[in-house]
């Protein structure tokens, strides 16, 4: 399982009904694969990890980070001078909620400058959510179906016609992940 993989092999096994161990490194690229796809749809990754971004300044008190949900912040600095946490209501300092960092008036601005903030911190999900799995599951899952039938639209069986799904992403799939949409751009 690699870093970044939404879901386990042994999950995509159960949504199959899978039970040998003929196809795991098949299903285990098609994870690996699917979980890229969703995240690069997504614009943004979901396990949690370390990241320092450097951020224009705009002279407010509050700046959102690249990366969500924001689960620690380990450092701010404004034009090289640390800013402290603070350490209390009113109390001059840094704040923090799962979206960005906060300065508490008083002391501190995010003056405005190219790149003169510089904020340590640490964002993503220690597990990753119920229905963000579930949509790489059906993703990886239609992916493995579909190997038997690559390039075929459609097929007349028996005087049946049967139209298959051409999409890059179905939409039963997008529909679970419009949730997790990075839509502020950074």
């Amino acid at each position: 399982m690699a870093a970044a993989d939404l879901t386990t092999v042994a999950n995509l096994k159960q949504w199959l009904n899978i039970s040998t161990t003929t196809d795991d490194a098949l299903l285990a690229r098609l994870v690996t694969a699917c979980s890229t796809a969703i995240q690069n749809y997504l614009n943004r990754q979901f396990a949690s990890a370390s990241y320092t971004d450097n951020i224009d300044g705009e002279a407010t008190n509050a700046i959102i980070l690249g990366n969500y949900p924001v689960t620690a912040v380990a450092s701010l600095t404004i034009d090289g001078i640390a800013i402290p946490s603070s350490t209390g209501t009113g109390v001059p300092g840094f704040v923090w909620d799962m979206y960005g960092v906060q300065l508490v008036p008083g002391l501190y601005q995010f003056t405005r400058g190219n790149g003169n903030i510089t904020v340590s911190y640490t964002a993503g999900y220690a597990a990753i959510p119920l229905d963000l799995e579930q949509a790489c599951i059906e993703f990886a899952a239609l992916r493995y179906k579909e190997r038997a039938r690559i390039g075929i639209a459609s097929q007349t069986l028996a005087g049946e016609t049967v139209t298959y799904l051409n999409a890059a992403m179905p939409a039963s799939v997008v529909s679970y992940l419009q949730q997790f949409k990075k839509v502020v751009p950074v």
